[in-house]
């Protein structure tokens, strides 16, 4: 049977990363003993720049999304879904189920950087290598046929570049499948960054796998900016008074009801081939939303200390979580996430223990039945799911990387490390505070983010012994993984500290 073509109906929604994997079900494996196989099917949406509270289901009262909301009341909502907090280092994760500091994409490609800030930025890997590990890789060695569609942000080559992989190389890095990369048509005034084509083109893929579980990755530039939609539900937000200017323009309401109608759109076509009951499905952002972006160009300044960055850009308020894209706090770094997996009794259930899209890829193989494969940081969640007793996830340590600066989104050189309810914050040598301002040297803090999921109250003073007990255990992941943080910049002018380039300086060129 094939699956109809898209309709488009303006009941559309936020975007994130969406992964479909496949039940148990009696169902379930009466359809899969059909292609010859019990393996589940598993399907991931990932969404780019969706941020927390877009959603319906997670507080978002502003656009309507029925489709992710129906899909987080029969599976889980997982509360404290963490991921990096811009596009590259997310994907990568994503699919080696390895922490940055392994992959060492910590950075968004292609380079840029900052050589004259206080701190000196660590050198990141800047194409993704086809000899690294894959979750695609391992699942084609359990026998599962794989596609991905849409952004792939992981090489500037000949493979491929942002908007996509090129097919002749998708067997590089896994895929069986990959179509052919997004025109410029798609990201005009009046489009739509390819949701419906990318979404018709995943339900094809689908659709074709008679004989085979199949994973599929369904990778979508919404709502990244440049945002575009269609006119015509551009309108529908004006109507209801919403403007050209954010936060919450209307443009950009209308991307994320976009996102909520692939997500419905994708459901149907399961289900009119009777594979909704036969796949697992994930759904998670890349990163925060933007809440404020800085303008970070033509600055006037003769020392970096106390200047205060000008926002040039809001498009959707993080409350209650603190900042957005490219943050080190929860707004940049915790996102959606949705799981429905039929037959495991799920339905309907919220999740608070802290998880990282690392965790994705040794689910996967252990719901394919696959041998442990590469070097896997992540830990599955299938005990988790089905209600088993997981409380060492529970109190394992999540980590946050970031040895650069990407002053865009206030970053500077810091890294992090949740354990229960505590999160801390080491801030190398330099910062941007909650007003916005430029502070130098080193900084603690942290939060109970039980009591404080704002981050607006730093515990660090107050409670020392934790602090310096987190601090330790941060500085020993340091150690345990071979990792030297950001020192003071040799090559520091503070005249020029806050000068983004695309050119790499002499002294990078020779590293």
């Amino acid at each position: 049977m094939r699956v109809n073509p898209i309709r488009f109906e303006w009941t559309i929604k936020p975007f994130l990363l969406f992964v479909l994997i496949g039940s148990w079900s009696c169902t379930a494996n009466e359809h899969s003993s059909q292609k010859g196989t019990a393996l589940p099917n598993i399907l991931v949406i990932l969404t780019d720049d969706q941020g927390y509270p877009t959603l319906g289901s997670y507080g978002g009262n502003i656009v309507q999304t029925p489709h992710l909301d129906q899909l987080a009341s029969e599976g889980v909502l997982f509360t404290d879904a963490y991921v990096t907090s811009q596009c590259t280092p997310t994907r990568a994760s994503f699919l080696t189920g390895q922490y940055t500091t392994s992959h060492k994409m910590w950075h968004v490609i292609g380079w840029y950087g900052y050589p004259w800030a206080t701190m000196a930025e660590s050198a990141f890997r800047e194409q993704f290598p086809r000899a690294s590990f894959t979750v695609a890789k391992g699942l084609q060695k359990a026998g599962y046929k794989t596609g991905i569609f849409g952004k792939w942000h992981l090489t500037t080559n000949q493979d491929g570049h942002y908007r996509g992989l090129q097919s002749s190389a998708a067997p590089h890095y896994g895929f069986d499948f990959a179509p052919e990369v997004l025109g410029d048509e798609h990201f005009k005034k009046g489009a739509d960054r390819g949701i419906q084509l990318l979404t018709q083109q995943s339900l094809d893929f689908i659709n074709k796998q008679q004989e085979s579980p199949w994973f599929c990755f369904l990778s979508h530039h919404m709502i990244h900016g440049k945002v575009v939609a269609p006119d015509s539900l551009v309108a529908k937000y004006e109507q209801q008074g919403y403007g050209s200017e954010g936060p919450n323009r209307a443009l950009y309401l209308a991307g994320l009801e976009l996102i909520d109608w692939s997500v419905g759109r994708i459901v149907e076509g399961l289900k009119e081939i009777g594979e909704y009951n036969n796949t697992v499905i994930v759904f998670v952002s890349d990163n925060g939303g933007i809440d404020r972006r800085h303008e970070i160009k033509n600055l006037s300044y003769s020392a970096p200390e106390g200047f205060e960055f000008a926002a040039n850009l809001k498009e959707y308020e993080n409350d209650p979580l603190r900042g957005g894209k490219g943050s080190i706090y929860e707004g940049g770094v915790r996102v959606p996430m949705i799981i429905r997996w039929p037959g495991h009794g799920i339905e309907n259930r919220q999740i608070s223990t802290p998880v990282h899209i690392i965790d994705l890829a040794p689910t996967f193989m252990e719901i394919a039945g696959a041998a442990s494969q590469g070097h896997l940081e992540g830990e599955s969640l299938v005990n988790l799911l089905n209600g088993a007793d997981t409380k060492y996830l529970a109190q394992r340590p999540i980590y946050q990387y970031y040895p650069f600066y990407d002053l865009l989104w206030g970053l500077t050189p810091c890294a992090s490390i949740r354990i229960g309810d505590y999160k801390l914050i080491e801030f190398f040598g330099d910062r941007v505070d909650a007003r916005h301002t430029y502070r130098m040297g080193k900084h603690i803090e942290l939060y109970n983010l039980s009591e404080d999921i704002g981050e607006t109250t730093n515990l660090a003073e107050k409670e020392k012994e934790r602090s310096q007990e987190l601090l330790d255990k941060l500085h020993q992941w340091f150690l345990d993984i071979d990792v030297n943080p950001p020192t003071k910049n040799p090559h520091y002018k503070p005249e020029k500290a806050f000068e983004n380039t695309r050119e790499k300086p002499d002294w990078l060129l020779m590293q």
